[in-house]
C-alpha cells in the first residue's frame, strides 16, 4: 500500500463487538465504508479487550492499545500523521480531542454520536420521575458536554433524522457541523426467509449492560408477558442478549414461557425462528439495531413510539407500534395470529430496509460530505466560531486536568516505586 494512503484513526470508547450491539455493528460498517475508498485504518482503544470483539485483523485495521491521561499518546498520533481522526462518544472527544489537535492539527477530527446521549439521558431521568421530557431535562450538564464536543469537531456523524432535527432546532447546531449517517446496510434484506407457519414464538434481543433493554426485559415480565400468556398460553418468550446479570438470569421462568437465553450466537437465526419482535422500550434514543436486524429476518415487530424513532417508511411500521401494557400485548397477539397482517408488516420492513438504510443510497452523500469538509478544513472551521470559542477555552480546562492526572499518577508510581 502507498506510502500516501490516507490514514483514518477511530479513538473508540470499547472494541466493536458487531454481534453484541448496534453500537458495534455500527463501528464496523465506518470501518468498511473508509476501507472501500482505499484508506487506511487504525483502531486504538483504552478499553479492555473483549471476547466478543471483531477480529479487526481480517479486514486489514491495525489495533492499537492506549491509555487515558497519558502523553504517549500524543507522541504515537503524531507519528501516524492521520488525515481524519474519529472519536467514538463524545467522551472519548473530551478525553482525547485537545491531544489530537496539538499533535496533529490538520487532521480533520470527526464525531460519532452512536446516538443522541443528552435525549437519551433526558428520557431516562423524566421516565424515573414521571415527568414529561421538557426543554430543562434536554437542557443537562450531559447536553452542555456533548454539544460542546460538537462544536469543537469538524463533523459529526449523526445516526437518526429525529437527531438531526433536534440538534439543529433546539440546540441550535449549524446543519454544516452534522451529517446524517444511519445504519449502512450492505446486504439489506435477507432471502429465503422462514414464513409465518414455520416459525413460533416471541423474541426479544438486545445488551443487557443498556439500560433501555433492561427496562424493556423487566416491562415485558412485569406487565406484557402475563397478558399476552393469557390469550396465548402455549407461547414463549426468548430472550436474547449480551452480558446477562444475575438479576437479569433470576427472571427466567420456564413455567410461564419466559425464557432467559443469554448470548446469541447468530442473532439472525434467532429473529428468523421467531413469529414476533418485542421491543418495549420506554426511554432511549437512535436508532434501533434489533428492529432493523427483525425488518431484515422478516420478523415483524411490536415496539413504542421511542423504539420506531427515525425508523418509519411513510409514516408506517413493520408491525404494530403501542405505548401501554394492554394496547402492546394486544398487538404481539395481533400480529401473532393474523397471516395477512403479519405478511404486511413483513413486506413493509423489507421496503423500509431497502428505501432507508441501503448502504448505495447513502455511501456517496455521506462520503461527499466527509471529503469535502476535509479539502476545505481551514475555511470550515473559521466559519465556526462557536467551535473555536469552546475550543480556546475547554480545552485549556481538559488539557490542564489531564495533565494534572497524568503527573499525579506518575508521581504516585514514583513514590511507590521508594
Amino acid at each position: 500500500m502507498s506510502a500516501t494512503t490516507p490514514l483514518l484513526i477511530i479513538v473508540g470508547y470499547v472494541w466493536p463487538e458487531p454481534k453484541s450491539s448496534a453500537a458495534g455493528y455500527r463501528m464496523l460498517s465506518l470501518i468498511q465504508l473508509f476501507l472501500a475508498k482505499n484508506w487506511r485504518v487504525i483502531f486504538a482503544s483504552a478499553a479492555e479487550l473483549s471476547p466478543h470483539r471483531f477480529a479487526l485483523a481480517e479486514l486489514g485495521v491495525a489495533e492499537h492499545c492506549i491509555s487515558l491521561n497519558d502523553s504517549s499518546f500524543d507522541n504515537w498520533i503524531a507519528e501516524q500523521a492521520p488525515q481524519a481522526v474519529m472519536f467514538d462518544r463524545f467522551m472519548l472527544e473530551e478525553q482525547f480531542g485537545w491531544r489530537v489537535e496539538q499533535a496533529c492539527p490538520d487532521a480533520m477530527r470527526i464525531l460519532d454520536m452512536e446516538d443522541c446521549h443528552a435525549l437519551r439521558d433526558a428520557r431516562h431521568q423524566c421516565f424515573k420521575s414521571g415527568n414529561p421530557v421538557n426543554a430543562q431535562a434536554l437542557n443537562s450538564e450531559l447536553a452542555l458536554r456533548e454539544v460542546a464536543a460538537i462544536y469543537r469537531c469538524d463533523l459529526t456523524l449523526v445516526i437518526s433524522e429525529f437527531e438531526m432535527q433536534l440538534l439543529q432546532q433546539h440546540y441550535a447546531v449549524p446543519a454544516s457541523q452534522l451529517c446524517y449517517c444511519p445504519f449502512l446496510m450492505d446486504n439489506t434484506s435477507l432471502s429465503n426467509v422462514p414464513d409465518f407457519n414455520q416459525r413460533q414464538h416471541f423474541v426479544a434481543i438486545g445488551n443487557f449492560r443498556h439500560a433501555p433493554n433492561w427496562q424493556s426485559v423487566l416491562w415485558l415480565q412485569q406487565s406484557i408477558w402475563p397478558l399476552i400468556r393469557k390469550q396465548l398460553p402455549q407461547a414463549e418468550l426468548h430472550i436474547y442478549g449480551a452480558y446477562p446479570p444475575p438479576k437479569a438470569t433470576a427472571l427466567h421462568n420456564a413455567k410461564q414461557g419466559f425464557l432467559i437465553k443469554g448470548w446469541a450466537d447468530d442473532a439472525v437465526s434467532v429473529l428468523q425462528q421467531a413469529r414476533v419482535c418485542l421491543a418495549p422500550l420506554a426511554f432511549g434514543a437512535g436508532l434501533k439495531g434489533k428492529l432493523l436486524d427483525a425488518m431484515r429476518c422478516g420478523t415483524p415487530s411490536v415496539t413504542t413510539d421511542i423504539g420506531a424513532e427515525g425508523m418509519l417508511l411513510d409514516n408506517q411500521w413493520a408491525g404494530i407500534i403501542a405505548n401501554d401494557d394492554i394496547a402492546l400485548a394486544e398487538a404481539a397477539v395481533t400480529l401473532y395470529q393474523h397471516v395477512d397482517l403479519w405478511q404486511l408488516a413483513q413486506k413493509h420492513g423489507f421496503d423500509t430496509v431497502q428505501s432507508k438504510f441501503s448502504l448505495k443510497q447513502h455511501e456517496q452523500r455521506i462520503w461527499h460530505e466527509l471529503i469535502q469538509t476535509l479539502q476545505q478544513i481551514e475555511m470550515h472551521r473559521q466559519r465556526n466560531f462557536t467551535g473555536l470559542m469552546l475550543r480556546h477555552h475547554a480545552y485549556r480546562s481538559t488539557k490542564f486536568m489531564g495533565q494534572w492526572i497524568e503527573t499525579k499518577t506518575r508521581l504516585a508510581a514514583l513514590s511507590n516505586q521508594t
